[in-house]
C-alpha cells in the first residue's frame, strides 16, 4: 500500500469521529433501512452489510475506501494462538456522561461527554463514542459472541484505540437497558437528555486482561492503525436485550478478516 492513501484513510477516520463528538454528523447521511444501507458521511458512497453495498464490495464503492479491499491489517479477526507478553494494564479513568444516542442507520451509538480516559503503554486516549453490534465482529478461537460494545478512543496525536467489551446471554444488563429505553425514534436523529446520564464503567467486566492487536476500523473506510484491545472476559445481557438491538439490525457484523503477519498478544 502507499504510505498517501493510507495517511488519507487514517485522517478520513479521525475526522468523522471528530464530527461525531462535536455534533453527531457522521449520523446526517443518507440511510437505508435497518441498517443496511447508508451513505457515509463524507464519502459518498452506499455501504451495508448485505447485497451490492455488503462487505464484499467495501473496497469497490469508492476509492477511500480502498484499505477495505487492499489493507493487509483489516479487522476484526478469529483470535487464535494469541502470545503470552507482559502487557500493561488498561487503566480505565472513566466518568458518566449524558445519553446522548443515535441511531445511524447501522448500530446504535453513545456519544460520550468529554473528559473520560484509558492510559495504555505510556498513552492516554479520550473516549469519544461507543456502539454495538451483534453477535460480536470478533471471534475468540472461532466462537462469536451473543454482542460487542467498541469503544472507541483517540488521542491528542489523533491515533485510535478500540476497546471491544464481549457480552454473553445472562442477566439483564442495566447500561443498555437504560440505552434501550431511551432510544430515538428517527434514524439519523440524535437524541439528548441531560436529565439521563449512563455510566460505561456499567459494561465493564470485572477482570481486564485482554487480547492485543494492530488492526482497523471494522466499517468503511476501514482504516488501519487501530490498536484494538479485546477485553477476555465476557459481561452478561439479557436475550431480550439482544433480540431488541437484532430486530434493528439484523445484519451488523463484519466477516473476520485475515490475519496475515501480525502478532497477536495477550495477558
Amino acid at each position: 500500500m502507499k504510505k498517501s492513501w493510507r495517511r488519507t484513510l487514517v485522517a478520513a477516520a479521525v475526522a468523522g469521529l471528530a464530527l461525531s463528538v462535536a455534533s453527531g454528523a457522521h449520523a446526517g447521511a443518507d440511510h437505508g433501512h435497518k441498517g443496511h444501507g447508508h451513505k457515509g458521511h463524507g464519502h459518498g458512497a452506499h455501504w451495508g452489510y448485505e447485497g451490492e453495498g455488503g462487505p464484499e464490495h467495501w473496497g469497490d464503492l469508492s476509492d477511500k475506501f480502498r484499505a477495505c479491499k487492499e489493507g493487509t491489517s483489516q479487522s476484526p479477526i478469529d483470535i487464535r494462538g494469541a502470545k503470552k507478553a507482559n502487557l500493561p494494564e488498561i487503566r480505565f479513568n472513566y466518568s458518566t456522561s449524558k445519553l446522548s444516542v443515535i441511531n445511524n442507520g447501522h448500530t446504535i451509538k453513545l456519544n460520550y461527554d468529554r473528559g473520560s480516559t484509558i492510559t495504555v503503554g505510556g498513552k492516554t486516549y479520550e473516549l469519544v463514542q461507543f456502539h454495538f453490534h451483534s453477535p460480536s465482529e470478533h471471534k475468540i478461537d472461532g466462537k462469536a459472541y451473543d454482542m460487542v460494545a467498541h469503544l472507541v478512543h483517540m488521542n491528542t496525536d489523533k491515533e485510535l484505540a478500540v476497546v471491544s467489551v464481549l457480552f454473553k446471554i445472562g442477566a439483564k444488563n442495566a447500561v443498555v437497558d437504560t440505552i434501550w429505553k431511551n432510544l430515538p425514534d428517527t434514524v439519523g436523529k440524535e437524541k439528548t437528555l441531560t436529565d439521563v446520564t449512563i455510566d460505561v464503567r456499567g459494561i465493564l467486566p470485572f477482570d481486564r486482561s485482554y487480547y492485543h492487536y494492530m488492526g482497523s476500523l471494522t466499517t468503511p473506510p476501514c482504516s488501519e492503525g487501530v490498536s484494538w484491545y479485546v477485553l477476555k472476559e465476557p459481561v452478561e445481557v439479557s436475550r431480550d436485550q439482544v433480540s431488541t438491538f437484532t430486530s434493528l439490525f439484523p445484519k451488523s457484523v463484519r466477516p473476520v478478516q485475515p490475519i496475515n503477519e501480525r502478532e497477536i498478544k495477550e495477558n
